[in-house]
């Protein structure tokens, strides 16, 4: 078990992808993502392993939940800076968590 103070440290804020692209130099199949984290974070780069279910041009615009504090990351010639959440299917393919409605870009998960 963690305590309230684990999860009140991780930050889970919600941005639109403004851009997204294959990322074709990537060693497992994934898409390179620009996400509008809000005035406060700004644009941020993720890369994120959803080619099962997710094509660039139908994420452009989507909302999603995205961890906003580790550290940038290197992967291949891209350097991913938040990590996009999303949950395991069945049979692997990872949905994107995204809030049934509208909200600011940058906000906390509550």
């Amino acid at each position: 078990m963690i305590t309230w103070e684990d999860f009140e440290a991780v930050e889970l804020r919600i941005g639109t992808v403004v851009r997204a692209e294959l990322f074709p130099e990537a060693k497992k199949p994934a898409l390179k993502l620009w996400v509008d984290l809000g005035d406060t974070l700004g644009t941020r780069a993720s890369s994120a392993q959803i080619t099962h279910l997710y094509n660039p041009a139908d994420l452009v615009g989507k909302q999603v939940l995205c961890v906003t504090n580790f550290p940038p990351r290197q992967i291949g010639p891209f350097i991913s800076e938040v990590l996009v959440c999303g949950l395991y299917r069945e049979d692997g393919a990872v949905v994107l968590v995204s809030p049934d409605a509208p909200v600011i870009n940058g906000s906390r998960l509550a």
